[in-house]
């Protein structure tokens, strides 16, 4: 049986351009093998309704259909990448059965615990969501000083163009997680950062949780729309939402 990792971190977001906004929140995600029997406090549920829960049909294809760690195996087969040893996924549980998570991660380890790739699952208010793989040229193990780049093809904020690149970097270790996000696209952009401590998950820590953030990813989606709130004050540019992109992940 396998442990699952909890990381009370903090998202940081920064906008580039004429218009500025900042802010930093703490956050709570949850780190898990994906495939395994997992060892769980009694309020964590798998697949199966707690306080705090997550569930294979919120991940691995379209919001609420999804097919989980098999949908990342078909997609790693079809774009010929190596098939994973282990996929863990790093993302924002429900919690009192209601989830929204901007930006989820399934992380692939080959049999020498290596991270050649890593699928970046973003979803956006809208019920959408768009994926991006990011790898080495080479396949090799992504290290904390790689770059890796992917074409933004996604309507996540309204406030931000389309156009543009992603630049990805990740720095996972036994004990901490750092994941920055830098997307620059004309003149503006936005970096987002998420940096938290591992730890292993316990009743104790889900509670402290609940206290200290109450409402789990409900709390995230007001702070989302008190941030548009602001930038419509301060001026910046509504973009109307296009269709999305007709294939759900990208490189």
């Amino acid at each position: 049986m396998k442990a699952v990792d909890h990381i009370p971190g903090h998202t940081w977001h920064g906008r580039k351009g004429a218009v500025e906004n900042a802010f930093r929140y703490s956050i709570d995600y949850v780190l898990l093998d994906a495939e395994a029997p997992l060892e769980t406090p009694r309020l964590f549920g798998r697949n199966r309704r707690g306080l705090a829960s997550l569930w294979d049909s919120d991940h691995g294809g379209p919001p609420r259909h999804g097919q989980g760690a098999g949908w990342v195996r078909e997609v790693l087969a079809a774009h010929n990448l190596p098939t994973p040893e282990r996929i863990e996924l790093l993302a924002q549980p429900r919690i009192l059965g209601h989830v929204f998570n901007p930006v989820a991660f399934w992380i692939c380890r080959d049999q020498q615990g290596g991270i050649p790739v890593i699928i970046a699952e973003v979803s956006n208010t809208y019920g959408e969501r768009h994926s991006y793989l990011c790898h080495r040229d080479d396949l090799a193990p992504i290290t904390a000083n790689d770059r890796l780049r992917a074409n933004k093809l996604f309507y996540v904020s309204p406030f931000q163009r389309i156009e543009g690149g992603y630049e990805f970097r990740f720095d996972l270790r036994p004990d901490r997680i750092g994941i920055w996000i830098d997307f620059t696209g004309g003149n503006g952009g936005v970096i987002a950062t998420l940096v938290g401590p591992r730890k292993p998950l316990s009743n104790t820590g889900l509670l402290r949780a609940m206290l200290r953030r109450p409402f789990g990813s409900r709390r995230v989606l007001a702070l989302i729309h008190w941030q548009a709130l602001k930038l419509c004050w301060k001026g910046a540019r509504f973009r109307t939402r296009p269709s999305p992109p007709a294939e759900d992940i990208s490189r």
